[in-house]
């Protein structure tokens, strides 16, 4: 039989998959994580995997790797999609499309199968990965080519004697490093909120409590002076914040198929990294600097939802924000509350508020009155000269 790899998260549409193509083919079923997972869960996707036919099963830890390839630019560019959204899944599933091919390239599958539907962004993803890094690769989609229904999975499923709880959750929720993603029946409409039950963390504290992030090259390497990798950090900081039930909203934005998208998503870490580390930005970084990153970071973050990833202009783009985090170092101070967070202030030695200049509305130390008054015509000149010029009709 033909080998084949098949992106297996061990929900019902990567359970049909496993089960229908392992009739016609040698099925080894990999899964991502990029975060989210217990032991306890991957020891049980794999337990459900050996009982759907497969040949093997292997769990690919790619936490790091997706800090390093993804996450750390989205902290650089301050990236949220439409000024809300974090990219919390969709940066994930690119990391997940290239461990899965890579892969299947190592065992020398002739096939690669994914269970997304004709619907959805993740089709997109996956298949331009598969295309662009194993061309020679075929993809297989049971789900999408056949339009099957949830219950026509389920029934077929139930006939080959794979009779397990298939009731399909109230909330669909998907955990990551970055955020959680939360859909439901209210996300269909266009004006409802997810209840309060939705989400997977709940409040627990109520006093307010202040956290130091420390940041060196717009990485975040410690929390409260206690020094580790960022993606520990990450994780450290989104399990202080999470007991505020911090980090809630609900991102609309336009799918990669055309049509509108609404998710609820809960992601307190990832919120709190990028306002802090934006705020140190707005201190250490010059004007044209914050101003040119920010266009720089708006287009990153699109290519990479649409599943752009491999375009080499990402890699010009992530060089640029890698050389403008030299002077991003120092210390924020954030105080979690229920429900939100503000922004204490920082500290740094690349400070640009540097009190030898002047102080703001205050105190001028660098230029004369006379210096002043000059500059503000030059400034004004052209201006000037325009309105000046067409005055009369």
């Amino acid at each position: 039989m033909k080998k084949l790899v098949i992106a297996y998260s061990g929900g019902l549409d990567t359970s049909y998959c496993a089960v229908s193509l392992s009739k016609e083919f040698d099925v080894h079923a990999v899964s991502v994580n990029t975060g989210g997972f217990t032991k306890s869960e991957i020891d049980h996707i794999e337990r459900n995997a050996y009982k759907m036919g497969v040949t093997t099963y292997k769990n690919i830890d790619a936490v790091a790797t997706f800090y390093q390839k993804v996450v750390k630019y989205l902290i650089f560019g301050n990236v949220l999609k439409n000024n809300t959204y974090p990219l919390s899944v969709s940066a994930e599933r690119i990391i997940q499309a290239i461990e899965i091919v890579e892969y299947a390239k190592s065992i020398d599958a002739e096939y690669i199968a994914h269970g997304s539907t004709g619907a959805g962004n993740d089709q997109v993803r996956f298949d331009m990965i598969f295309q662009t890094l194993a061309p020679e690769i075929q993809i297989v989609t049971p789900i999408r080519d056949k339009k099957l229904s949830r219950q026509e999975e389920i029934d077929y499923l139930k006939a080959n004697g794979i009779d397990m709880s298939w009731e399909k959750a109230k909330y669909s929720v998907n955990k990551g490093l970055w955020g959680t993603s939360v859909g439901g029946s209210e996300t269909l409409t266009s004006n409802k909120p997810l209840p309060e039950e939705a989400y997977p963390s709940q409040l627990k504290h109520a006093e307010p409590e202040k956290v130091k992030l420390t940041f060196m090259k717009g990485e975040l390497v410690a929390i409260n002076g206690i020094e580790n990798d960022p993606e520990i950090n990450i994780e450290v900081l989104n399990n202080l914040a999470k007991a505020y039930a911090i980090g809630r909203d609900i991102h609309v934005g336009d799918t990669i198929v055309g049509i509108k998208g609404r998710v609820g998503f809960e992601a307190a870490a990832a919120l709190i990294t990028i306002k802090a580390h934006h705020l140190l930005e707005k201190h250490t970084l010059t004007k044209w600097q914050l101003q040119h990153k920010e266009y720089l970071a708006s287009f990153y973050g699109m290519h990479l939802h649409e599943g752009q990833y491999l375009d080499p202009v990402m890699r010009n783009i992530e060089a640029f924000l890698v050389s403008s985090q030299d002077k991003v170092s120092g210390d924020v101070v954030v105080t979690l509350k229920p429900y939100h967070f503000t922004l204490d202030g920082i500290t740094s030695k690349h400070d640009l508020m540097n009190a030898k200049f002047g102080s703001y509305g205050e105190e001028n130390k660098g230029w004369t009155p006379e210096e002043a008054k000059g500059f503000i015509k030059i400034f004004g000149n052209q201006n000037k000269i325009y309105q000046q010029v067409n005055s009369e009709p």
